[in-house]
């Protein structure tokens, strides 16, 4: 077999492993997540990182020694993508999701999607990437779009949307967050292979998690999960959490970042979709053009016209 088309099956094979990843946060959002809106939100992150990192030990406990390899400036650009993308990001969106409850959940997703909006501001002010002048334009027009997806022609209504307003609020501070996480994994996978930097954001992700529950003393989560809420988290833990994980990785070495944008838009699309199938919920029309605007937005900031690397 040629090597071309060798490297043809791999990207097909990787954009397909990207694309199913990108499926499975969406019925995570839509469908498993909100079964557990009985707990404790720093509980349930605490806990869904803590059982994958457990299960991982097993395979991955000779990537202890790789700490004592680097230094503390490259230990601590893991410890605090953990800390943004594993504990902050992952309580807000938890939270924006708890929320809601079943109602809003795809504009909730779709607004945590304005992720690049904030990782590629970052990047230009900590990696020094330059920003093309239209960047500005697609960022604000994202933004302008997230706000009719969330209120359409509506002013806010602090009385009858408040729900909504909180939720959208912990749904573009977990953009921010996973963002600023992006940033500082690129910076980390520098340093660390992807398997390293993937064990460790769990693993660094369940101690500080830890520390919130021991602080907020959440210990009393544990019996007040239900048969049903065990359930749920075991499922989250092997499919859509670090099962979700290892297959985006896997299916990123074997495509370009952009083909890996375009396929993460299954993510949305496909939560919008179970919305509809699990909760009867859809978008307006001026939602559905809101989204597609912002959407096309996204796919635009990630344009290398617009990211000067």
């Amino acid at each position: 077999m040629s090597n071309q088309k060798q490297k043809l099956q791999a990207g097909v094979v990787g954009a397909i492993a990207v694309a199913f990843a990108a499926i499975l946060w969406g019925l995570d959002g839509v469908v498993l997540t909100p079964h557990l809106f009985n707990l404790n939100v720093i509980f349930v992150v605490f806990i869904l990182h803590l059982i994958p990192f457990i299960l991982m030990q097993p395979v991955f406990y000779k990537e202890y020694v790789e700490l004592a390899r680097h230094n503390w400036k490259e230990i601590g650009g893991l410890f605090l993508a953990a800390l943004f993308g594993g504990a902050l990001g992952t309580v807000c969106i938890v939270k924006a999701l708890f929320l809601v409850h079943f109602n809003h959940l795809s504009v909730i997703v779709l607004l945590q999607k304005l992720q690049p909006v904030f990782a590629i501001t970052l990047a230009a002010i900590f990696l020094k990437e330059k920003l093309h002048s239209k960047f500005i334009l697609w960022a604000a027009l994202a933004l302008i779009a997230g706000y009719f997806l969330t209120f359409e022609f509506h002013l806010p209504d602090f009385n009858h949307d408040g729900t909504l307003i909180q939720a959208s609020l912990f749904a573009l501070l977990a953009a921010f967050a996973f963002g600023s996480s992006t940033v500082l994994s690129k910076y980390s996978l520098n340093n660390f292979k992807y398997t390293t930097a993937t064990f460790f954001r769990y693993g660094f992700t369940t101690l500080i998690t830890l520390v919130l529950v021991t602080i907020t003393w959440q210990w009393g989560q544990f019996a007040v999960a239900s048969p049903e809420n065990w359930l749920y988290i075991m499922i989250i833990c092997m499919t859509t959490g670090s099962g979700a994980i290892f297959l985006y990785y896997y299916g990123l070495r074997r495509i370009s970042a952009m083909t890996s944008t375009i396929l993460e838009l299954c993510y949305p699309l496909s939560a919008i979709i179970f919305d509809y199938v699990f909760n009867k919920q859809t978008l307006s029309w001026i939602q559905w053009i809101a989204a597609a605007i912002m959407l096309l937005c996204i796919l635009m900031l990630n344009s290398k016209k617009n990211v000067k690397r």
